[in-house]
């Protein structure tokens, strides 16, 4: 088929004459390697439209939340150690709760309350986002946070070290583009609400 004999949808899919999403790679049989409270880890093994065959291991995670809470012109955020970087890092509350999630807020409200002790009298859904869908298979809705008020933190226990920081917005901006801020989640999803202010 050539490319010229395709189309795409509003969500870029490229779509063939028939109706159907055009597939390059094709399943021919799947395993599971690992599980744990967390994730399951997969391997599948593959065959390209190319007629090459391979593996593609993929990390299977429920939905998450990254929350963008915002008030009088300053942005919380969340300093923590992450282990798989063996660093501490500054990023926008975030996290799941290893389970089918039935309404996105719930959780967005939660982990706001978990890692921060924030209350938000708003919560506005920007949208959502592939977390690194390169290797994983696990989305991250996206809520702006407003009409805040404070209570008590409820950590999880892998939430034992975290630090909770109130930034004005012009130095959270600086601190991405400084790099003190690498976190993709924290910057995809201020891009998404920056984009969705403007629009306003």
């Amino acid at each position: 088929m050539q490319p010229e004999d395709r189309d795409c949808d509003r969500q870029g899919k490229v779509i063939n004459p028939d109706g159907k999403i055009a597939q390059s790679i094709t399943t021919l049989s799947s395993r599971e390697v690992y599980r744990n409270h967390w994730m399951s880890v997969r391997e599948d093994e593959i065959l390209r439209s190319n007629g090459k065959r391979g593996i593609y291991g993929v990390v299977d995670k429920e939905d998450g939340a990254v929350i963008l809470p915002i008030e009088d012109g300053r942005v919380w955020l969340v300093e923590q150690f992450r282990y798989t970087i063996q660093e501490r890092a500054l990023e926008l509350p975030q996290g799941g709760w290893e389970k089918e999630i039935d309404n996105p807020e719930d959780l967005a409200r939660g982990e706001l309350k978990e890692e921060t002790g924030l209350h938000a009298a708003q919560m506005t859904y920007l949208g959502w986002m592939w977390i690194a869908y390169g290797f994983t298979h696990q989305k991250q809705h996206i809520f702006l946070a407003t009409g805040l008020t404070q209570s008590d933190k409820e950590p999880d226990p892998e939430e034992h070290d975290i630090v909770v920081r109130s930034v004005p917005v012009d130095e959270f901006e600086q601190m991405i583009l400084d790099g003190v801020v690498r976190c993709n989640c924290t910057v995809g999803a201020w891009g998404l609400y920056m984009l969705w202010k403007t629009r306003r």
